[in-house]
């Protein structure tokens, strides 16, 4: 193929191709809800920073969650909110495709550390006594930073057999970023294998942790029943139910949008599952560790009780 087939310059976002008037209207609920999931993140970084009693490796793992659902929404909300309100709607195909890449390496990081955090969970429900040794910090930092590794040099793996099509349009993407089924369209050569590729990704990083997440909590559910005391069993239920909570959205809406049957509008249903990733997702996790974590809570207004005296 010549060279003006193998290389796009830039492509153009289409969006949500709605009634233009309805632009400004999306763009200042997306902005609100932006806004929430970067305040709410970072107020749970910042209280786990500043609370020694939140020092342990279930608050460790929570901050990469924090930083992760910041990470996410950053890669794409602000470029969607910047077409909703310009003609312009185009990207650069380098930034494009590293849009993609982050994408998909945030996602499969977050599959690892939410089956870092259920392991967390099953060792302080079920071997309480061994909980310090087996959780230690060099064991958490390095279950962090296999989850981090692990998943850009799987993602290296997209971003090669991606880079290795040529692409020669159409010049659009029929959605609000560069997501990697959306960028294949672009490609005028076979994409079976970047599909297939994709599919046992998705087995590997989605069905996989999910089952280990599963067994870690039926194992976890059992421990709680066998538990004598009133207080500590609402506590434990307390603690995971929060992040089951966060478990079910993120992998329910991963896998209904990567291995589901397609809808009659694909497009439509992508957009709307990426919505979930992008912003609800990471607003609502937040939200759902503070309002169900009495630790959380406490350490808030412990912090909020010193600003006042200060």
């Amino acid at each position: 193929m010549g060279s003006n087939q193998t290389w796009i310059a830039e492509v153009t976002l289409l969006g949500f191709q709605l009634d233009p008037t309805l632009d400004y209207f999306l763009f200042v609920i997306f902005s609100v809800l932006y806004t929430l999931t970067l305040l709410g993140n970072g107020v749970i970084l910042g209280i786990i920073s500043m609370a020694p009693r939140l020092h342990n490796p279930m608050y460790f793992f929570l901050s990469h969650l924090a930083i992760l659902d910041i990470s996410y929404a950053s890669n794409n909300v602000p470029k969607m909110l910047a077409n909703l309100v310009t003609q312009k709607k185009t990207i650069s195909f380098i930034p494009c495709i590293m849009q993609t890449f982050l994408y998909l390496a945030f996602a499969a990081t977050e599959c690892l550390i939410l089956v870092a955090m259920s392991y967390d969970r099953y060792v302080a429900i079920c071997h309480p006594l061994h909980y310090t040794v087996i959780m230690s910090w060099r064991v958490c930092a390095a279950l962090a930073a296999g989850s981090w590794g692990f998943s850009l040099l799987l993602d290296m793996v997209h971003l090669v057999l991606i880079l290795r099509l040529p692409f020669c349009g159409p010049h659009q993407i029929n959605h609000f970023f560069c997501e990697i089924l959306s960028v294949l369209k672009l490609a005028c050569a076979d994409t079976t294998l970047n599909k297939v590729v994709i599919f046992a990704t998705c087995v590997f990083i989605l069905v996989g942790p999910l089952c280990l997440v599963l067994v870690s909590y039926t194992r976890i559910l059992a421990a709680i029943l066998r538990m004598q005391s009133g207080q500590g069993r609402r506590k434990a239920f307390s603690t995971c139910s929060s992040h089951l909570c966060v478990v079910g959205l993120f992998f329910g809406s991963a896998i209904v949008m990567y291995m589901a049957p397609k809808s009659q509008h694909p497009e439509e249903q992508q957009k709307i599952l990426s919505l979930f990733y992008s912003l609800f997702n990471p607003m609502l996790n937040p939200l759902i560790y503070s309002l169900r974590n009495t630790e959380i809570k406490g350490a808030l207004r412990r912090t909020l009780w010193k600003g006042r005296h200060v």
